[in-house]
């Protein structure tokens, strides 16, 4: 991130929506501790449900991430606005992944689904909601995109096991024939999440000009 020092990324870290980020791990770290707080032990498949709960609840806080008050005064400056969105990103970073180590480890390791798989599932639905977030600075005038962000994640949640046909099938079971081509998407999602945001990051040409 050429132009981006390290002072200025002090301002930023005091921008960012620490509150609502707090509140989705919160939420978060209580989803993943069910199987510990209830009698009994659930088997693998609530367990995976759980973990998808938990990073569903992660990305519902990273929606607000690129929220920016001071949008229309910061695209004065010269530090071009996806770096600035990238500086933002990671500064969150380190306390997502810890926190999101913290709920896979909340889970009893007898019933904990894959690790990497569902790590994977996480940061493509993270990475889809920041480029989601990314594509609202670029194609609105609007400060704060995350309520209108949270609210397109939570609709495609509920939608896509309901509308993606069988042989596109993203939200599988453990164990089912077809969870390795299953995360060969999730891993073309990520990808594509990061193309995304990359094209949706940068300013539009005319404007730069």
């Amino acid at each position: 991130m050429r132009g981006v020092t390290r002072a200025s990324a002090l301002p930023v870290l005091r921008t960012l929506p620490w509150p609502t980020l707090a509140a989705a791990g919160g939420v978060g770290l209580l989803l993943a501790a069910v199987p510990r707080l209830t009698d009994g032990t659930p088997g693998t498949g609530p367990a995976l449900s759980l973990l998808r709960c938990v990073a569903l609840a992660g990305a519902l806080g990273l929606a607000f991430l690129l929220d920016d008050p001071a949008r229309h005064t910061t695209a004065a400056v010269p530090v071009r606005r996806l770096a600035r969105q990238a500086l933002r990103a990671a500064l969150a970073a380190p306390p997502v992944a810890l926190w999101w180590v913290a709920a896979v480890l909340l889970v009893p390791a007898e019933i904990r689904p894959p690790v990497g798989d569902v790590t994977l599932e996480a940061a493509a639905v993270c990475l889809l909601t920041l480029a989601g977030a990314a594509a609202g600075v670029r194609l609105t005038d609007r400060a704060r995109l995350g309520p209108g962000v949270a609210a397109g994640l939570l609709a495609s949640a509920v939608l896509a096991p309901l509308l993606l046909p069988e042989r596109w099938a993203l939200f599988v079971p453990v164990g089912d024939e077809r969870w390795a081509a299953a995360h060969d998407r999730w891993a073309l999602l990520l990808a594509a999440a990061v193309a995304a945001w990359g094209l949706y990051g940068a300013e539009r040409v005319g404007r730069h000009r």
